[in-house]
């Protein structure tokens, strides 16, 4: 765990606490499922996470479906549509992907 973060199996998940029932509660971040836990413990709390991963994992194996990742490489961009019309006249120019050029461009940034 780093700092307010619980990680597990490549999931990640905030913990906050709520006043009113006095319990600890969180959600998977990042997924566009709704994944949450929640317990009156702290010391439970990660069990409760670890559990909600592992029914969520095992859940969407009995239905067929590929579980939800937080970072699956793939994000929309939105950009001037001039700005477009420039790049992608540039990479059919250049013989690259669209793609490749935002990935390089991220690249340099970090």
């Amino acid at each position: 765990m780093k700092n307010d973060m619980l990680e597990y199996k490549g999931y990640r998940a905030k913990v906050d606490y709520d006043v009113r029932t006095h319990s600890l509660f969180g959600k998977i971040e990042g997924i566009s499922d709704l994944v949450t836990f929640e317990s009156e413990y702290p010391m439970e709390i990660e069990n409760e996470f670890h559990a909600a991963v592992d029914d969520y994992l095992a859940f969407c194996k009995e239905v067929g479906k590929e579980p939800d990742k937080e970072y699956r490489g793939r994000f929309n961009v939105r950009i001037d549509p001039e700005l477009h019309r420039k790049i992608a006249e540039r990479a059919s120019k250049d013989h690259v992907t669209l793609n490749a050029i935002v990935e390089r461009a991220i690249a340099a940034y970090i």
